[in-house]
C-alpha cells in the first residue's frame, strides 16, 4: 500500500448523496478477484450509456476534472453492501481521498485498510468546497494526513479527525497484516519467552 503523507491536486465534485456501492461499481463487475481494474467500472452507469459511449455530462468523464485524485461528495457516501469492491475501484481510478459530510461505516473502515483516506468534514464544508470546484476546476486542494488538515489555496486549513492507528497505517502505507508483519521480531521475542 503506498504510504499517504501530504496529496495536492485537484477534486471532483459529485454533488449526490446516499451514494451507495452499487452505483459505485455495478454487481457486475464483482467476478473480479483482484483490484486491477476496478477503476473501469467505477460509476459505470453514470459515466455510461448501455452501448458503452460516455455520458458526456457526467462529471468523470468532464476533461477539466481528468487526473484528480480527491472526490467530494454528499451525505451518506458509501451506504449499501460491504462490498471492497467499491474502494477498490475508486482506488483503481486514481483517487486518494474522498471528502464527504458522513460515511457508511464499512465503507470508511475499507476505505483506511485500502489507502483510501475518507475525511469528514461539516456539510455547508463540504457545500462549499462543491461550489468552490466546480466554479474553478483547476483549483489545487492540499490534504496533509500528518497535520489532520485539508487547506485551500487561500491558505484556509479545515481540520479533520481520524484514528490514531487508521492514520499511522496510512502514514507508513500498511494495512493490518503489514501493521502486524512490521512486529515479526517483537512477537517472535514474545514466543521465544514462553513456558510451552
Amino acid at each position: 500500500m503506498e504510504p499517504f503523507t501530504t496529496l495536492k491536486t485537484t477534486a471532483v465534485p459529485l454533488r449526490a448523496e446516499n451514494v451507495d456501492t452499487d452505483q459505485i461499481i455495478p454487481a457486475r463487475f464483482l467476478t473480479a478477484v483482484t483490484k486491477e481494474g476496478m477503476g473501469d467500472g467505477l460509476f459505470y452507469s453514470w459515466r455510461y450509456h448501455p452501448d458503452g459511449t460516455p455520458k458526456a455530462d457526467f462529471v468523470l468523464n468532464k476533461p477539466e476534472y481528468r487526473g484528480a485524485q480527491i472526490l467530494i461528495a454528499g451525505r451518506n457516501f458509501g451506504s449499501g453492501s460491504s462490498r471492497e469492491h467499491a474502494v477498490w475501484a475508486l482506488t483503481d481510478y486514481g483517487f486518494r481521498c474522498v471528502i464527504t459530510p458522513g460515511f457508511a461505516d464499512i465503507f470508511y473502515n475499507n476505505s483506511l485498510k485500502n489507502g483510501l483516506l475518507p475525511v469528514t468534514l461539516p456539510e455547508e464544508t463540504v457545500n462549499m468546497l462543491l461550489d468552490l470546484t466546480e466554479e474553478e476546476p483547476q483549483t489545487q486542494i492540499t490534504v496533509d494526513l500528518e497535520n489532520q488538515q485539508v487547506i485551500l489555496p487561500d491558505g484556509q486549513a479545515l481540520p479533520f479527525q481520524i484514528d490514531p492507528f487508521r492514520k499511522m497505517c496510512l502514514l507508513q502505507g500498511v494495512d493490518d497484516l503489514g501493521y502486524l508483519l512490521s512486529k515479526m521480531e517483537a512477537i517472535e521475542a514474545h514466543e521465544a519467552r514462553q513456558p510451552y
